[in-house]
């Protein structure tokens, strides 16, 4: 089940019908641009709609910690548990829509995020809450679903462009959700936010029902790994319990102890699970005939290592902005939270991530994504750096815009290496298990920064026993952020390259861009692919295959 024999030669009639699972992949030629333009709107609609969510609750965060009582390395649980929930849930969504479709999975999920969202809103205790939260962990499984469906209705050519501008719209919907989810918070209470966004969430519902047309790829024949999803979802609830109450329960405490041997040891039945079920011919959560596709293998690094050092220093960066000055802070109206100031704070990282998102999906088609990537990376990286030493808010701010800049180039690009390398009948699963690493990430960034705010806190002063963080528990967080991105971008070097002139031989034949000929040069990039090379070719090696091609998906 799952594998693909291929051959030199077709053994369907040429006048047969192409079967359920092997659409026509589409091309400059035949592709409906209004459709595929309004897909990626719809798409953007609601990732903007998602973020507002997101957005409004990250500035919200202190005023959550107070509300509920609870101390910094606590409140992480509301980011984390909604992390972990979207890993262990994408990968059973992602394979769901590659049996049942991916419009009509979408638009379930949608609802019952809607459902889940609305719930939040009233939460009585924080333990609801963060329960609350997981269930709407179902939230960061409607991207990975958006994209496939984007992914399918594109040619190849233009798909670079398609991601970049969606990469975009993640700051278009930090500039709406940062100012108008902040007001809301600041002046209704973070409730009234979550109740404001319910409506947009079922219109979106609603328009993907009338004006999005099903996946044109199936397997109904696949299995759905569930109890691979609980083991990896119970191990990282594991770790991620641990990391957030350490402080809280003392890190050499039993509970602490018992929560991280937990999710540990889970992770061995896991393995040994997966294993199993792929003796059974089965598709495992972490598919290891896509993950041994280099290019797949090295996104799913970079995203897992990125996402782990956005999470923690985009969570410390929101307490240094309504922390006071001793603490290395820049509100000096404390104790008063002003939500609304720490959301506008934010909005240079996302004006950056719009400008150079919306340049990078121009741009990577002609440089390739490896350079993108890593000058991404070290972008980031810098940025990083730069907050841990800024001395006052403006020169954040500043630093903070380099650091959006860096994700941008980032994100815009090295996305393509997977979309561009996997085929297309397989996008729901390799897309949602890249949510599942890039989450991964994210559910332990954001424990590890409030660990560090925890446990590096004021001892004397106005504010000793506070719990307020100390400027150097902010700078370790931006170091450690700073480091780990570098690493993860020395990964992109593996990568096989899938655009520009440095292309892969694998990736030659594939087709690009047409384009004027470059000043010096005499031969412009030809429209149409040439012919493949001979020989079988693997799955991953046929995205861009024309009609006509001697392999079937």
């Amino acid at each position: 089940m799952g594998t693909l024999t291929m051959t030199g030669t077709s053994t369907t009639p040429p006048d047969a019908p192409a079967p359920p699972t092997s659409p026509v992949p589409k091309t400059l030629e035949n592709f409906d641009r209004h459709y595929a333009n309004r897909v990626m709107v719809l798409l953007a609609g609601i990732v903007v709609v998602v973020l507002y969510i997101e957005g409004m609750l990250t500035p919200s965060l202190p005023t959550i910690q107070s509300d509920f009582h609870v101390d910094t390395a606590q409140v992480t649980l509301i980011i984390s548990s909604y992390a972990a929930a979207g890993v262990a849930l994408s990968p059973v969504v992602g394979k769901l829509g590659d049996i049942y479709g991916k419009r009509q999975v979408l638009i379930a999920v949608m609802l019952g995020y809607a459902a889940a969202v609305s719930v939040t809103g009233f939460s009585p205790t924080f333990s609801f809450m963060v329960a609350a939260r997981t269930v709407q962990g179902i939230g960061l499984t409607i991207m990975p679903l958006g994209m496939a469906l984007m992914r399918e209705e594109f040619p190849r050519e233009l798909v670079p462009r398609a991601q970049g501008l969606l990469s975009a719209m993640f700051g278009v919907g930090f500039v709406i959700s940062l100012p108008l989810g902040s007001f809301v918070s600041q002046n209704y209470g973070w409730r009234d936010t979550y109740h404001s966004a319910i409506p947009f969430v079922v219109l979106l519902a609603v328009l993907v029902i009338v004006f999005v047309r099903e996946s044109s790829y199936r397997r109904p024949d696949t299995r759905v790994d569930y109890v691979g999803a609980a083991l990896l979802g119970g191990a990282l609830a594991g770790v991620v319990t641990a990391l957030s109450q350490g402080q809280a329960w003392g890190w050499s405490s039993l509970p602490t102890l018992v929560a991280l041997g937990a999710g540990l040891l889970l992770f061995v039945p896991f393995a040994f699970y997966e294993g199993w079920w792929k003796k059974l011919d089965r598709e495992p959560i972490v598919d290891q005939k896509l993950l041994r596709e280099r290019n797949v293998a090295v996104t799913n690094v970079v995203l897992t290592v990125a996402g782990l050092g956005m999470y923690l220093a985009l969570f410390s960066l929101i307490y240094q902005f309504e922390y006071p000055p001793a603490s290395g802070g820049y509100n000096g109206s404390f104790p008063a939270y002003n939500i609304l100031s720490a959301g506008l704070d934010i909005i240079p990282l996302a004006l950056a991530m719009i400008a150079v998102a919306a340049l990078a999906s121009f741009a990577v088609s002609r440089t390739g994504v490896k350079p993108l990537a890593l000058g991404g990376c070290v972008l980031t990286a810098i940025g990083f750096y730069l907050v841990s030493v800024a001395t006052a808010l403006p020169q954040a701010l500043v630093y903070e815009f380099v650091i959006g800049a860096g994700m941008a180039l980032l994100n815009a690009s090295v996305i393509n290496l997977l979309v561009l390398t996997v085929d297309p009948k397989d996008m729901g699963q390799a897309t949602a298990m890249n949510n599942v690493f890039r989450n991964v990430g994210g559910s332990v960034g954001a424990p590890i920064a409030g660990s560090l705010l925890a446990t590096y806190v004021i001892t004397s002063g106005a504010f000793a026993g506070l719990g307020i963080p100390t400027h150097v528990a902010f700078q370790y967080a931006f170091w450690i952020a700073a480091v780990i991105t570098l690493i993860g971008g020395a990964a992109v070097l593996l990568a096989q390259e899938v655009l520009g002139p440095a292309r892969h031989p694998k990736f030659a034949h594939l087709p690009v861009l047409p384009r004027r000929a470059q000043r010096g040069r005499g031969v412009p990039t030809p429209a149409v692919p040439t012919d493949p090379p001979a020989g079988p070719l693997r799955s991953t090696e046929g995205y861009g295959d024309q009609p006509g091609s001697p392999h079937r998906g």
